[in-house]
């Protein structure tokens, strides 16, 4: 059992939360350098963004561009990027899930 009137060691306390922002720091340099592709359903565009959420492409299929008017290409293109985004979204999270469940045992 243990004694509710402990005074925890400050020390111990201040170097696991170093750790932690360390982990943190790590993991979000790992996002950052992600590179991730979103694609139209038809895979007429595609969106290559980092794993900041800057995006470096925006690829169209030069038979997209003859076959389609701006209104439904301007979708088709906003498909891709909201795919790319959806994507950065979930690799983020994976690289931070297991921190997190170690920050929350027992949660899910």
């Amino acid at each position: 059992m243990t004694d509710p009137y402990a005074v925890p060691d400050m020390d111990e306390l201040l170097a696991q939360v170093r750790r932690q922002t360390e982990e943190v720091q790590r993991i979000q340099r790992s996002v950052e350098a992600l590179e991730v592709k979103g694609h139209s359903r038809g895979n007429e565009v595609t969106a290559t963004l980092r794993g900041d959420g800057r995006f470096t492409a925006i690829d169209i299929d030069p038979e997209t561009i003859r076959r389609y008017d701006a209104r439904n290409l301007g979708e088709i293109v906003l498909e891709a990027v909201n795919s790319g985004l959806t994507k950065l979204a979930e690799a983020s999270k994976a690289k931070f899930a297991p921190m997190l469940e170690q920050a929350e045992p027992g949660q899910r």
